[in-house]
C-alpha cells in the first residue's frame, strides 16, 4: 500500500475516535465546553444521521488517526443537495505533513459522490494556513458581479429562550 495520507469514513463502532479528536478541536480552539462526554454523545447521534458523515484521516495507512472533518448533507432549492464542511481538524503532530489536504479532497469527494452541486465551509479571516488550502481547492468569498461578498451569519439560540 501506498504511504502518504489515508482518509476514510468513520463508522459507528469509531464514535470514540471521532469524539477524541473533536475534544481536541475544541480545546485547540480554547473553548471549555461541550464536555468530552457531551461530544462523545454528540458524536454517537450524528453517526446515526444518514445526512451527517465524519471523515477521519491518518499520516499513513499503518498510522493512528490524527485528524477529522464533519459533512452535513442537506437539499437545497437552489443547488439540489449542498454539503456543509465543518470542523476540520489535524492533530498538532501530524500538520505540514498533508493530512488536513487530504480530508479536504476526500470531504469534497464524499459530497460528489452523494450527488452534491456544491460545498461551503467558514473560516476565520484569520487563519492564513486554512484560507490557503481552501482556496487551492477554489473557495472563494462569494462576490455576485463584482458586487458585495456573500457573508456568512449566524446566531446562537439559548433553548431557555424558546
Amino acid at each position: 500500500m501506498e504511504a502518504g495520507p489515508h482518509v476514510w469514513v468513520a463508522g459507528v463502532e469509531e464514535a470514540r475516535t471521532v469524539a477524541r479528536l473533536m475534544s481536541g478541536f475544541r480545546d485547540h480552539l480554547g473553548y471549555e465546553r461541550p464536555s468530552d462526554n457531551a461530544i462523545l454523545a454528540g458524536v454517537e447521534r450524528l453517526l446515526e444521521d444518514v445526512s451527517t458523515e465524519f471523515l477521519l484521516g491518518s499520516s499513513d495507512p499503518d498510522a493512528p488517526p490524527a485528524g477529522v472533518v464533519q459533512l452535513r448533507f442537506r437539499q437545497s432549492i437552489w443547488m439540489a443537495r449542498d454539503c456543509l464542511i465543518e470542523d476540520v481538524y489535524v492533530e498538532d503532530a501530524a500538520r505540514g505533513a498533508g493530512l488536513g489536504r487530504a480530508l479536504l479532497a476526500g470531504a469534497l469527494e464524499r459530497a460528489r459522490v452523494r450527488g452534491c452541486r456544491r460545498a461551503e465551509l467558514d473560516v476565520s479571516e484569520d487563519n492564513a494556513a486554512a484560507l490557503a488550502l481552501y482556496g487551492g481547492f477554489g473557495f472563494e468569498a462569494i462576490t455576485d458581479a463584482g458586487g458585495p461578498r456573500d457573508l456568512y451569519l449566524r446566531v446562537h439560540l439559548d433553548p431557555a429562550d424558546a
